[in-house]
């Protein structure tokens, strides 16, 4: 497929370029980034970017997609979907499903589905102990056979500090990141709100700030002793983030990555009853909100990641104490993130879209996140301008819990290429048949 956007704002943080040019696609791959000499007559697409932004296909390095064992809330397929309609070219998914992505066999089974099911690159997380019980490391050599693309023990944490150093010493072994989840459940102790003010009006059991502090001290402190690479997952309050800059002023190969509702959302979000709000980690308070996005900008946080956690409404719909952590967030991620960082706090485009494509490449080894001519094609059309309400029941994911329902938003992907084909425009999913390019 032969396709040339003109007159386009090309956004490659890699390479710090922000100009206006154009781009020529021809089987999968970008052939050329400037002035298109040639007539045009034997293009298959001719688009014209004036007031877009292109941009390298965005990266996820934390969604869960839920299948296999949970199904009934994401597959693969829908889960793919939603990625490509919210401008995401590659995904990394996360293990906690059932059975748990902990060991070669499972992991190269998701892989072989996802190649056939999906329509955006999912790569596996695999799990630091097997079936997530914190008694046994899982082979981490195996993993990098089979493609894992990093470690974690995401939706817990791997309390025992002991397995925990053998775990980063083994990952660093492997060169592989350890996504660490950081949260003390003795702390957490049932709570199912941030700890305050407002959880006790409501009469909710909190969860304390200092739930995710222990933790991402103790695996900083760890991550210091074994030289490996950790990255704080779903990052939320000031304390943790003051830990992530101190550890970087060491010289420590710690990352951090923080989720479009924690930069936008605080706990006076929270009402008590409506269960959309109600993730983990949980809303904090203002000053935790303002922290968080002071250090996304000075790049002491690294990059941003949905933390994709589909539920049924059906889940959803019980008590806020009973009702599941999480939330969806692939499909509104843009939105969100240029709305409050782009439009309300003036971060450059560059910085904020290399939180989204090169910086997750480098923490998971891809050999993407830039546009540059001779590689793979997987770009994302933007229209930074484009005002739009979130509507869930146009979602491409299998579920709708997202607190951002009605929300009016300023920024919308408007086309994902991958592999140098269009998967999305304008909000529908397309597929490539032999006569050419038709709804799914």
């Amino acid at each position: 497929m032969k396709i040339l956007i003109e007159n386009v704002r090309v956004l490659d943080p890699k390479t710090d370029t922000d100009e206006i040019t154009g781009v020529y696609l021809e089987d999968g791959e970008v052939r050329l980034i400037g002035d298109y000499e040639e007539d045009g007559s034997s293009l298959d697409r001719r688009i014209d970017g004036t007031g877009l932004w292109l941009t390298p296909g965005l990266i996820d390095p934390h969604v869960h997609l839920r299948e296999p064992g949970f199904e009934h809330k994401e597959t693969l397929e829908t889960g793919s979907k939603s990625a490509a309609a919210g401008g995401f070219t590659t995904i990394a998914c996360m293990p906690n499903t059932n059975p748990v992505l902990d060991h070669s066999k499972i992991i190269s089974e998701l892989r072989e589905k996802a190649e056939k099911q999906g329509i955006v690159e999912i790569l596996p997380i695999g799990s630091i102990t097997l079936a997530q019980k914190g008694e046994e490391l899982a082979d981490f050599q195996e993993y990098k056979k089979a493609g894992v693309v990093g470690v974690s023990e995401d939706g817990k944490s791997v309390l025992n500090a002991k397995m925990m150093k053998k775990a980063m010493t083994e990952a660093e072994k492997a060169q592989m990141p350890v996504l660490v989840h950081c949260e003390d459940l003795d702390l957490v102790d049932g709570g199912a709100m941030h700890e305050g003010p407002l959880s006790r009006k409501l009469g909710i059991k909190g969860i304390p700030s200092s739930a995710e502090d222990v933790i991402t001290a103790r695996d900083l402190i760890l991550g210091e002793e074994t030289e490996a690479r950790v990255h704080l997952c779903h990052m939320s309050t000031k304390g943790s983030v003051e830990l992530l800059r101190n550890a970087k002023k060491k010289g420590l190969k710690a990352s951090g990555e923080v989720s479009p509702h924690h930069l936008t959302l605080t706990v006076d979000e929270v009402d008590g009853v409506d269960t959309n709000t109600k993730m983990n980690p949980p809303l904090r308070e203002k000053e935790d909100r303002e922290a968080l996005i002071e250090a996304l900008i000075d790049g002491t946080i690294d990059m941003i990641a949905t933390d994709h956690a589909p539920h049924t409404q059906q889940e959803k719909d019980t008590s806020y104490e009973k009702a599941p952590f999480g939330i969806v967030g692939l499909e509104t991620a843009v939105g969100v993130v240029l709305t409050e960082l782009y439009h309300g706090r003036k971060m450059t485009p560059l910085n904020l879209i290399g939180k989204m494509t090169s910086n997750p490449a480098k923490l998971l080894n891809l050999h993407k996140g830039n546009i540059e001519v001779g590689k793979i094609a997987d770009l994302v059309l933007i229209d930074p301008e484009k005002e739009w309400s979130v509507k869930p029941e146009e979602f491409r994911s299998k579920s709708a819990n997202t607190p951002f329902k009605g929300k009016k938003l300023k920024g919308r992907v408007i086309m994902t290429i991958r592999n140098g084909k269009i998967i999305m425009e304008k909000g529908k999913i397309l597929k490539e048949f032999k006569g050419g390019i038709k709804d799914d």
